[in-house]
């Protein structure tokens, strides 16, 4: 991953990084210098503060939702591109937030910008499937992303997942089945589940809806 400062004649989205945005979204080095203490150093707020996680925050549209709906939370939104990661951040100011906040951060080494037990729950949702039997290794949701993340979420966290691909879903199954997470909920089709009036519908699955194929979800408990 080429750093933000190193990117020569870098577009819009990467000068409103450390620009425009700059008091809300953080470029990787700014990232690193609130490792253990993100809820005083980048929002202002006090230890006692949940403070959850979206990684990859794509389009913002759950980003947005989710830090105007629980505004009793503390949201940071992990994403490695540039436009996704300004418009994540626009689309929930517009809603007169406080609450929110993104760094643009390879997923995989959370432990660089996170201390043991910083963050509470995590959501991921539709994250790239790699379906490639030769690509599986790039994969996010996997045995060793699985327990680092479980030592950088506080006990009682949750973490959700979700997906439009069912080669992925049950290969992550298996992951999580052997990591020391609880399984909390699962279902092979969310939209028909008893958790569908609490979900918010992504852009990814309204265009998975059209075509009827089903979202494939998982909670996961830190205990």
């Amino acid at each position: 991953m080429i750093k933000t400062r190193a990117i020569s004649n870098p577009t819009y989205y990467v000068d409103a990084l450390n620009g425009e945005f700059a008091d809300y979204a953080f470029n990787e080095e700014r990232a690193e210098e609130f490792r253990g203490r993100w809820r005083e150093a980048a929002f202002g707020a006090t230890v006692q503060d949940a403070l959850d996680v979206e990684i990859g925050t794509g389009n913002g549209y759950f980003f947005a939702h989710q830090s105007s709906t629980h505004t009793d939370r503390l949201l940071l939104g992990i994403e490695i591109k540039f436009k996704p990661l300004i418009q994540s951040i626009r689309r929930a100011l517009k809603l007169n937030v406080k609450n929110a906040r993104v760094a643009r951060f390879n997923a995989s080494f959370l432990e660089n910008i996170f201390d043991e037990q910083e963050i509470n729950n995590v959501f991921i949702h539709h994250p790239d499937p790699w379906n490639k039997n030769s690509k599986h290794k790039r994969r996010l949701m996997k045995s060793d992303f699985l327990k680092k993340l479980y030592t950088l979420q506080k006990p009682g966290s949750f973490l959700e997942f979700k997906t439009d691909s069912q080669d992925y879903f049950f290969w992550a199954l298996e992951e999580f089945k052997n990591s020391s997470y609880k399984l909390e909920r699962y279902s092979e089709d969310l939209h028909g589940s008893d958790w569908r009036d609490e979900n918010f519908i992504t852009h990814f699955e309204k265009i998975y809806m059209e075509k009827g194929q089903p979202i494939y979800y998982l909670r996961a408990l830190r205990e």
